[in-house]
């Protein structure tokens, strides 16, 4: 299937960026429509299963821990690892950013980006988005945690922090009940989950058309002069996105967890190229839970934990890209007045670029209501973020690649450091 993946994201980016510019939008438009509905169908059914997905896996996977077993040590360690890469991604944006400099440019082209950036900011009615959204604070993840009404949590997948909690809490006492009806909850869970599991896989059967749909409108709506206007910044989140992924935590996995880096990312590719399309940490989760299970034979109970978790919490790429975007910014005004961030305003954005990071939602463009928490604290305007929406869309959906690759790899070291064996058929009965 990787490979089909792959023929459909090269296949939409030939034709939307060299083929449908040369062709009358009469023929065009009617392309995407067609494609844009299939790729929504494709993301609607794929997030359709997070929520049964996320408490029947969390419950069923915690049922498996003997009354004896203590889920604290596996719980600390995820969000300790978490925690790592997150800080570790942060760094490496902000090394590439103070090296390539890419806001580090004439004052008249900085004035002329920045001009732009209050007309794009109107017209995304970016502050309508802000406004509505929750400031991305520790004390709000918290607060996430605990939803007032958790049938109304249950139909919103934002709320996903909350979903995830009360699962804990009732599959750790369904585990504490008597013998006999430990069993009967057991056997409910499990059936429902392995029921869910196969709904799961007949939609990700569907994932070339569905991946086709959804990258094709946002190639042709981005365009190549976008990508040209914002070229270096462009290839300065990729730089450090790359370096992350392939060097970071590809050395992480073969350290920590014994495993063949490149095995690794070849089985991981599905879930790779369903992040990219969806540039959905959550829509993804499916996917993720479902092949590090089959193909890592990562034991249930401990992926029932890490990648629910991770998809909500563990943000590497965001964060990474939030630090950069701040940075950029803060160069082109550089470039105008000659005044630099100083080094104690720069350690501010690398805590709050992995502070915020963890509570924003697991959906596209989400990391723009952090971004506009960090501007303002280190001095710039929030209207500045218009700069970046051109090119938003298409870095979302890398950097969440790089988000969910890191959620499987911690799947793989939290296994092994459980005495388990990721990769050997032992695991996946577990």
């Amino acid at each position: 299937m990787h490979r089909q993946l792959l023929f459909s994201i090269i296949l939409s980016a030939i034709l939307s960026l060299f083929i449908f510019p040369y062709i009358s939008l009469k023929i065009v438009d009617p392309i995407i429509y067609i494609a844009d509905f299939l790729g929504d169908l494709f993301i609607g059914a794929l997030k359709m299963m997070i929520v049964p997905l996320i408490i029947s896996s969390l419950v069923s996977g915690l049922l498996k821990f003997s009354k004896e077993e203590k889920i604290a040590p596996l719980a600390i360690k995820t969000i300790l690892y978490y925690l790592l890469t997150g800080l570790i991604a942060v760094i490496i944006g902000l090394v590439c950013v103070n090296l390539i400099k890419p806001g580090k440019i004439d004052s008249e082209s900085a004035q002329s980006l920045l001009g732009q950036a209050q007309i794009n900011s109107e017209n995304f009615k970016l502050f309508e988005k802000i406004e509505d959204d929750y400031s991305a604070t520790l004390l709000s993840v918290v607060k996430k945690m605990f939803p007032h009404n958790i049938f109304s949590a249950a139909t919103d997948n934002g709320q996903l922090l909350g979903i995830i909690t009360f699962s804990i809490i009732f599959g750790l006492v369904a585990g504490k009940l008597p013998n006999r009806m430990r069993t009967h909850q057991n056997n409910f869970w499990e059936s429902f989950h392995l029921t869910i599991q196969k709904i799961t896989e007949y939609i990700i059967s569907y994932s070339p058309i569905g991946v086709f749909g959804l990258t094709l409108p946002i190639f042709f709506s981005t365009g190549i002069e976008s990508l040209q206007t914002l070229s270096v910044f462009f290839f300065t989140v990729l730089l450090a996105l790359f370096i992350h992924l392939f060097l970071a935590l590809l050395l992480i996995l073969k350290v920590c967890g014994n495993v063949n880096p490149l095995k690794h990312l070849k089985e991981m590719t599905p879930v790779l190229v369903t992040a990219f399309s969806t540039a959905s940490s959550s829509g993804t989760l499916p996917t993720t839970i479902d092949i590090v299970q089959k193909r890592a034979n990562v034991s249930k109970k401990t992926a029932a934990l890490t990648l629910p978790l991770g998809a909500t919490i563990n943000m590497d790429g965001t964060a990474l890209y939030e630090c950069v975007v701040v940075i950029f910014i803060s160069q082109l005004y550089a470039s105008i007045t000659g005044m630099d961030l100083t080094l104690a305003n720069q350690l501010v954005v690398v805590f709050l670029s992995l502070t915020t990071s963890i509570g924003v939602a697991g959906i596209p463009s989400a990391s723009i209501v952090a971004i506009a928490i960090i501007l303002p604290a280190v001095g710039l305007p929030v209207e500045a973020i218009g700069i970046i929406w051109s090119v938003d869309r298409l870095l979302d959906m890398c950097r969440t690649s790089v988000n969910v690759f890191s959620d499987t790899i911690a799947a793989v070291v939290i296994s092994k450091s459980q005495g388990e064996e990721p990769y050997s058929k032992k695991s996946s009965i577990i």
